[in-house]
């Protein structure tokens, strides 16, 4: 589909009422959704929580974090969070820390499942006490001392040995598949090897054999220490009790902050954690969030809009889903009633620029078009998907969606290019 903003008629129109699936530009819709029921400067709250008393910098208790859902409590601002609470006059815990997690239901599904490769970072579940999107940053920095390689992981974990992979000169080629490695509770080692040949590199990685409560452990208890603090206790699941008394709050950055990093760097941990956030949208939450109700919401804000989507199927909101599933021409309908909304500047500065930013800065970069197109890309195997908004030469904008759904989906890249730069040269 490819229609003038201001135009009633398409422009091109092909299988426009088939039902495709979106991969990523599915979070177009997510978001959209969200600038419109949330607003623009809605903000996730992480509250903590103490039980007992406080002498002396001594908390003769149970500190408890209660989540909501904060897609972006990476590993800067939960050090943040834990200064604040440091301030509060707690240095040493004498108890527990306990972990809300009560604004989501638990997921039943494995990432696993999807396409049998956990340790990708695209495979985190959401979760109301989402930390560091459940993610390791791995930097490998090589050096000749020992015949070993220098890593940094982020978020430092307390507790963990981290065992180096053997440093080589072999070619650089196909270097994390050469690394071997071992992710389990109390251990970060690496069996294989890294060649000098690749010099710095950086991997992100999902340590899929770490339940969340160990993960948030291992980061917790080291960046406590790191800001002064002392624990001796266990981290594990719980609910705020009635006696607690709240300490200290945390806020997360806006939404329209967010869905920059949902919508430009394709975040799909971050679009499921919005997903969930918009069951309870409009009211109090009376019970935890679910993908079910997210999707209910959604299918009525899409009434309320006038935008018919019979076809529609949300899974988890982000694409990253073998049953999600759009036609061309509902897309398109809520690109061009997005454009007439207030919300408007918000949903086009968050998607990725064409040449420039996200997941268009390798794309077209020497084409008129860089610079003139916001477009959502979306890929999956057997799908290649854009949909966004190009401004044209002569000064109009159009809504342009592609989706391809075949066994070569992956060549289709340069079918799109050619349509946006066509668009921009003739529009």
């Amino acid at each position: 589909m490819v229609q003038e903003v201001d135009s009633h008629k398409a422009l091109i129109a092909v299988n426009q009422t088939t039902a495709f699936s979106p991969a990523s530009t599915m979070k177009l819709l997510t978001t959209d959704a969200a600038l419109e029921l949330l607003g623009p400067t809605f903000t996730w709250k992480t509250q903590a929580y103490m039980t007992g008393s406080v002498t002396g910098e001594v908390l003769n208790g149970d500190l408890i974090f209660k989540g909501s859902g904060d897609p972006k409590l990476v590993t800067e601002n939960f050090w943040l969070f834990l200064r604040q609470i440091r301030a509060s006059g707690i240095r040493e815990i004498h108890g527990n820390v306990l972990l809300d997690r009560s604004a989501f239901e638990p997921l039943q599904n494995d990432a696993e499942s999807f396409d049998g490769d956990p340790i990708k970072p695209y495979n985190a579940l959401p979760d109301a006490l989402l930390l560091n999107y459940q993610m390791l940053r791995i930097q490998f920095m090589p050096v000749t001392a020992g015949g070993m390689s220098s890593i940094t992981v982020d978020p430092p974990l307390a507790d963990v040995e981290i065992v180096a992979p053997v440093w080589t000169n072999d070619d650089c080629g196909d270097w994390q598949s050469k690394l071997g490695v071992n992710l389990g509770v109390g251990q970060l080692r690496f069996t294989g090897r890294y060649s000098a040949a690749c010099g710095d590199k950086t991997w992100y990685v999902r340590p899929y054999q770490l339940t969340p409560d160990q993960y948030f452990s291992a980061a917790f208890k080291k960046m406590w220490a790191d800001v002064g603090g002392k624990f001796s206790g266990e981290v594990a699941d719980g609910l705020v009790p009635p006696d607690a008394r709240l300490l200290t709050v945390w806020e997360s950055p806006a939404l329209s902050e967010v869905i920059r990093d949902i919508n430009k760097f394709s975040n799909n941990v971050m679009a499921r954690q919005l997903l969930l956030t918009l069951a309870n949208a409009g009211g109090a939450a009376t019970q935890p969030a679910d993908e079910v109700r997210g999707a209910q919401a959604i299918k009525a804000w899409l009434d309320y809009k006038g935008i018919a989507a019979p076809e529609l199927q949300i899974e988890n909101g982000s694409g990253l889903s073998r049953n999600e599933r759009i036609a061309p021409a509902s897309m398109a309908d809520l690109l061009l009633k997005a454009y007439q909304s207030p919300m408007m500047p918000e949903l086009i500065s968050s998607m990725p620029l064409a040449g420039f930013d996200g997941t268009m800065r390798h794309r077209l970069s020497d084409q008129d078009v860089a610079g003139n197109a916001h477009i959502k890309t979306g890929t999956l195997n057997d799908v290649k998907a854009i949909a966004g908004y190009v401004t044209a030469q002569s000064g109009k904008r159009y809504v342009v969606v592609f989706f391809i759904n075949h066994a070569n989906a992956a060549s289709g890249g340069v079918a799109q290019d050619a349509l946006l730069e066509w668009i921009y040269a003739n529009g």
